[in-house]
């Protein structure tokens, strides 16, 4: 399958068809899952980076039992916007998976997503390391699901409102 800006990928779906985020980490991949209404992103679970053969067929199993007919897939640009290896790394896997999983995709940016959340879990959760650990993968893809999901909800301005008004 093709990659797909996030509005076309949306605009693609049938009507209460859910999506999954994924953070692919090098070692844990994160996922999240957003809501039939594709308005709100929640963590779901995370699992340990590996093949790909193995990884699609998990991410595969869980969309076929959730709904999901599409991915959302990070895409760690540089602190600058820029395309670096990692961003071509994720393209590159986000394109295979794709495949593998015969569902459509589309990268979504996530930089700070993992920091914000790991941010929050010290200051606001009060979570020691070990048990960050656990949740920050999941968090981080409910983190960037939301934030692509926020993005294509916003309404379009309108071009013919006058300004001076």
């Amino acid at each position: 399958m093709a990659l797909f800006n996030l509005t076309d990928l949306l605009a693609r779906l049938g009507h209460d068809q859910r999506v999954i985020g994924i953070d692919p980490g090098s070692k844990t991949i994160g996922l999240a899952l957003s809501d039939v209404r594709r308005t709100l992103a929640s963590p779901y679970s995370s699992f340990k980076r590996d093949k790909l053969t193995v990884n699609a067929t998990q991410i595969a199993k869980i969309a076929l039992r959730e709904g999901a007919y599409g991915l959302v897939i990070g895409l760690p640009l540089s602190m600058d916007g820029t395309a670096g290896p990692a961003a071509q790394a994720a393209r590159d896997w986000a394109h295979a998976l794709s495949d593998a999983t015969g569902l459509p995709a589309a990268l979504w940016d996530e930089r700070l997503s993992s920091a914000a959340v790991n941010r929050f879990l010290i200051g606001e959760a009060d979570l020691t390391r070990a048990k960050r650990a656990e949740v920050v993968d999941r968090a981080a893809a409910a983190w960037m699901l939301q934030s692509a999901l926020d993005a294509c909800s916003r309404p379009e301005p309108d071009e013919t409102e006058d300004e001076s008004a």
